[in-house]
C-alpha cells in the first residue's frame, strides 16, 4: 500500500514529535533519519512516513536541497501530500530556513499556497492574532529569546515569515477558524486569489487544529508543528487501528543530554538527585583532555542496574562562557561529537534503552549509531515517544526535544519500560 502522507522534519527530535502525532491520529508511521536511499524499503502497511533531516540550522541552500530531495523520495513512495514540520517555537533566523524551504517545496509541486501554523497546545504553543505564545508568554518573552543558535526576539508570525519569503503573507484569525473547515477553506481560496502564498492561521486548542487540518486536505504542501500534523492526520480515513509499536525492555539504560533549554536543565536536576549523573566539560575536551575515556570509566563503575545520565548541558551563564572561548558553532560541534561517540561506546557496553535530550544531540547520536529508521511506540509525554529501531539488533530510543517533557520525564520514561 503506498504511503498516504509524507512528512519532512527539520531536525531529528522534531521528526519523533511529528511521528508521534501522526500515530496518535491513527496512522501507522515510520520515521527515517536522513535522506533515504532511492531504493530504501519501508515497513509494511505504513500510512505515513517522516523523513527527519538536520536542516534547521544548516545553510539555507543545503536545507532547501535536502528538503527537495526528501520531497521527491516521498512522492516516489506514493505520498500525494507533503507536510513540512518545523519547531513549535518557529526556530529560525531572518534568512530562514522555514520560508525558503516552504517556498521550494511549493514551487517543486506547482502549489500556489500553504498554511503556516506552529501551534501545539499540548506543549503550550498557541497562535492568536498571528502571534506565537509559549504558555502564557509571547515567544519573544519566553526562554527562546536566549536560544544559543536561533534566538527568537519577535512573536509576530506574519512579520517573521515575511522576512523569510519574498511572497505575500496573510492571516486567518481565530473567529474564522471557529466557524468550521468549510469557511477556513473558503478563506484560503480567497487568500490564494489575492496572490498570498503563506497563510498564518490562529489556533489555541486541539479542536482548532482539527478544523484547520480538515480544511487543508486538498493542499499539496502543508506546514506547521506536530499539532497541525495530528489535526491533518485525523482528517484522513483510517482503519481504526492505532496500536503502538512494541518497544524492547531489556538491557541497560542511559541518558545523554546536550540541550541547554530550561526544561532539559530541570529534567537533569530532577534525575540527578535520584540516579548517577556526570557532567561533561566541553572546555576540557577542547584542551585535549580525554573526556570520553574518563566518562566511560565513570560509567563502568556504576551499578549495572542503575540508569546513568551523562550530559553536556549548561545554564545560560556557563554556556555563554563556553561559547566565548570556543565559538558558538565550534562548541556545538564539539558537544555533538562527544555525545555521539559516547553513545556508540555505551551501546557496545550493553545499553539497549537510550534517552537523548536535544535535537542536534539526537542527530549526532543516531548518526553515530548508524540508526536509519524507527517505528513509533507509546508517548511518555506529549511529543516524546519511545521508538524502536528496525533490524535485528533492536534498540529502544527516546529522542526528546530540549523544551519537551515534564521535569520528571527521564525517571518516568524508564519506569514505563
Amino acid at each position: 500500500m503506498p504511503v498516504r502522507l509524507g512528512c519532512i522534519a527539520d531536525d531529528f527530535t522534531g521528526g519523533t514529535d511529528v511521528a508521534a502525532a501522526l500515530r496518535r491520529a491513527g496512522l501507522r508511521t515510520a520515521l527515517v533519519f536522513g535522506l533515504p536511499e532511492a531504493d530504501a524499503a519501508l515497513p509494511d502497511d505504513c500510512d505515513a512516513v517522516v523523513v527527519a533531516l538536520k536542516s534547521r540550522s544548516t545553510p539555507v541552500k543545503d536545507a532547501v536541497q535536502e528538503s527537495l530531495a526528501a520531497q521527491k523520495w516521498l512522492w516516489s513512495q506514493g505520498a500525494a501530500q507533503v507536510y513540512f514540520k518545523y519547531c513549535s517555537t518557529f526556530d529560525s533566523t531572518a534568512e530562514g530556513n522555514i520560508g525558503p524551504v516552504a517556498d521550494a517545496l511549493l514551487d517543486a509541486g506547482g502549489s500556489r499556497l500553504t498554511v503556516v501554523c506552529p501551534a501545539s497546545p499540548a506543549n503550550g504553543r498557541t497562535v492568536y492574532q498571528g502571534h506565537l505564545f509559549v504558555h502564557d508568554r509571547l515567544l519573544a518573552e519566553s526562554p527562546m529569546r536566549h536560544h544559543p543558535l536561533t534566538p527568537m526576539t519577535d512573536s509576530d508570525l506574519v512579520r517573521l515569515m515575511s522576512a523569510q519569503s519574498k511572497h505575500p503573507v496573510g492571516l486567518i484569525p481565530l473567529p474564522v477558524v471557529r466557524t468550521g473547515p468549510v469557511t477556513v477553506a473558503e478563506a484560503l481560496r480567497a487568500h490564494e486569489d489575492q496572490g498570498v502564498r503563506h497563510v498564518i492561521i490562529d489556533a489555541v486548542v486541539e479542536a482548532d487544529l482539527e478544523t484547520i487540518g480538515a480544511a487543508c486536505l486538498e493542499l499539496g504542501v502543508v506546514t506547521g508543528a506536530a499539532g497541525l500534523a495530528e489535526g491533518l492526520g485525523r482528517a484522513y480515513p483510517t482503519t481504526g487501528q492505532n496500536t503502538a509499536e512494541p518497544i524492547p525492555h531489556d538491557g541497560r539504560a542511559a541518558i545523554l543530554a546536550g540541550s541547554c533549554s530550561a526544561r532539559t536543565l530541570e529534567q537533569i536536576a530532577h534525575f540527578s538527585t535520584r540516579h548517577p549523573a556526570l557532567r561533561l566539560d566541553p572546555l576540557a575536551a577542547a584542551t585535549g583532555q580525554d573526556v570520553i575515556a574518563a566518562a566511560l570509566a565513570w560509567y563502568d563503575a556504576q551499578p549495572a542496574d542503575a540508569p546513568a545520565l551523562l550530559y553536556a548541558s549548561a545554564a545560560p551563564d556557563e554556556l555563554a562562557r563556553t561559547q566565548a572561548q570556543l565559538g558558538t558553532s565550534e562548541g556545538a560541534s564539539l558537544v555533538e561529537n562527544l555525545l555521539g561517540t559516547l553513545a556508540r561506546h555505551l551501546v557496545e557496553r550493553g545499553v539497549r534503552r537510550l534517552i537523548v535530550a536535544g535535537g542536534e544531540t539526537s542527530g549526532a547520536v543516531t548518526t553515530a549509531l548508524g540508526v536509519r529508521a524507527v517505528l513509533v511506540g507509546t508517548e511518555v509525554d506529549p511529543g516524546v515517544p519511545w521508538t524502536r529501531t528496525t533490524g535485528t539488533d533492536e534498540l529502544a530510543l527516546m529522542l526528546k526535544s530540549g523544551n519537551f517533557g515534564a521535569p520528571d520525564l527521564f525517571s518516568r520514561a524508564l519506569e514505563t519500560m
